[in-house]
């Protein structure tokens, strides 16, 4: 019973609160199906305000998973530019191609076949799922983490544990507009249960939620330690233009334009000129200017004044223009 006085109150809230997004606008099935699919691929590791350029962009391109199937990767990576993660561009076409082939271009509708296509884990399953199926699925992001372990108080290593939290889950009940009811919930996460100052006289669960009870909204965070990762970054430098070559070698910004680089391991008094944080890697990276003739595969030379008329992604644009003023 409990559970489904929660259901109508947050639903009640979203009806009223949410926001107005590019892949929430009414359209036919078959196109709520790819935008949910394009949107949650985006929205892996990226924020909502960031992504909604990058997707109105990519729909006018690409309407359908046939244009997203025959596009070729460059001008798909030139679509992608800027959104980082450049191998979800990549799974996203050869799950179009999958879809196309193995599912008649319809996006499957049940967990297993989800699965089965590249860049797609439980999270986006379930979130598939849920929106664009409108199954009893709640897909557990981060802001549902969030409501989740604040309204039930849950602050130990064990209570706060992946598996425990799936099982929590439950506490939200179900609904027969399971698709507005994960997006709802996520709204709530992200609009009012805020990692940080949460406005709970604007929430609409508060009276049962445990930690407005105590007034502790203090969450315990699963640590994940970044890597400590050095780099030797070498610059051809030759009039106005610089040597860039295709990365074979790392598995970061796999198959795209960076400065010829080379790893290495614990050195000591390394004095970094640049410093990055790529996923859960910390780069630290001396620039080291190089005028031999060293032959790479693939390397080409490109203009430095025409830096955005090329496809590079951000970290090589950094790059540059660090070495521009400096």
């Amino acid at each position: 019973m409990k559970e489904k006085i929660i259901t109508k109150k947050i639903l009640k809230w979203y009806d009223l609160n949410k926001r107005s997004l590019p892949w929430r606008k009414k359209v036919s099935l078959k196109k709520k199906q790819y935008y949910t699919l394009i949107s949650e691929f985006m929205l892996q590791q990226t924020q909502v305000t960031t992504v909604i350029p990058f997707f109105n962009r990519f729909i006018k391109n690409l309407p359908s998973i046939d244009s997203l199937a025959k596009i070729n990767e460059k001008r798909l990576i030139k679509l992608w530019e800027g959104l980082g993660y450049y191998s979800r561009a990549r799974n996203l076409k050869k799950t179009a191609k999958i879809i196309i082939k193995n599912f008649d271009g319809k996006l499957p509708n049940n967990f297993e076949d989800l699965l089965s296509l590249p860049g797609v884990g439980n999270y986006t399953a379930n979130a598939i799922l849920a929106i664009a199926f409108n199954k009893p699925n709640i897909p557990l992001d981060g802001n549902i983490e969030r409501v989740l372990k604040r309204y039930l108080y849950l602050k130990k290593k064990k209570e706060i544990q992946k598996d425990n939290l799936l099982q929590k889950k439950t506490i939200f009940g179900t609904t027969l507009r399971s698709s507005d009811y994960a997006q709802a919930l996520m709204e709530l996460g992200a609009l009012i249960c805020k990692p940080n100052n949460p406005i709970c006289n604007q929430c609409p669960i508060r009276k049962n939620c445990r930690s407005f009870r105590k007034k502790d909204f203090t969450l315990t965070k699963n640590i994940k330690k970044n890597k400590d990762k050095y780099f030797i970054l070498k610059v051809y430098k030759k009039d106005q233009r610089y040597l860039l070559i295709k990365n074979t070698k790392f598995n970061f910004l796999k198959n795209l334009s960076i400065f010829p680089m080379k790893e290495l391991s614990n050195p000591k008094n390394f004095n970094e000129n640049l410093n990055f944080k790529m996923s859960n890697m910390n780069m630290n990276i001396k620039i080291q200017y190089s005028k031999d003739n060293q032959k790479f595969s693939s390397a080409y030379w490109f203009d430095r004044k025409k830096l955005d008329s090329y496809m590079l992604p951000s970290f090589t644009k950094k790059v540059v223009q660090y070495l521009e003023k400096n």
